[in-house]
């Protein structure tokens, strides 16, 4: 056989190459030879990986799936009784705000009378004052009326002498300009 630099094919082998250590042959597992010791190997060795995972390792996942499902349904189980709660806050308080707006009308209801109360109360005394302001205002114009009326007679009375006793130098007597104002008064 001629020799062969490493790394290039054997001529005439067309895929098939030799290993640089000299090994000569095919791929072991597809030995016929070798079928029945790799079967046993195959079997041994899938016991004993069952025998392991069966006994040890799926009873650790075993164990921390179960933990873990644990855990997510005790939280799933916390949050509901925490949703539970705030609904239950969520509505004592609901109905406290709807009571405390009804006490809020009924206040303000309740002083809005009050003082609609007092204002028509403080209103009628006002009115009451001022109509005892007026009558008192209404007596002391007639009183003024008066006196003035009778000052006005005697006033008229002393300028009507005055102006005749001017006009004819003589000075009348004050029984006739008395009956004279008295007549012009009247009419």
């Amino acid at each position: 056989m001629a020799e062969k630099s490493p790394g290039t094919p054997a001529k005439g082998t067309g895929a098939h190459t030799e290993a640089d250590g000299g090994h000569g042959g095919g791929f072991p597992p597809f030995e016929s030879s070798t079928f029945a010791s790799q079967l046993v190997s195959l079997a041994i060795a899938f016991v004993a990986l069952y025998v392991i995972v069966s006994r040890f390792a799926l009873p650790r996942v075993e164990s921390v799936i179960d933990a873990r499902q644990n855990a997510i349904e005790g939280d799933l189980a916390a949050a509901q009784k925490f949703k539970d709660e705030s609904d239950a806050a969520l509505k004592a308080y609901e109905t406290e705000l709807a009571s405390a707006r009804t006490r809020a009308q009924a206040i303000g209801n309740e002083t809005r009378e009050k003082l609609n109360a007092a204002a028509e109360a403080e209103r009628k005394t006002l009115e009451d004052q001022l109509s005892a302001k007026l009558a008192a205002a209404e007596k002391q114009i007639a009183s003024t009326r008066e006196a003035a009326m009778s000052n006005v007679r005697g006033i008229a009375a002393d300028a009507a002498g005055a102006i005749v006793q001017r006009l004819t130098g003589v000075l009348p007597d004050s029984k006739t300009v008395s009956s004279a104002v008295d007549a012009s008064l009247k009419g």
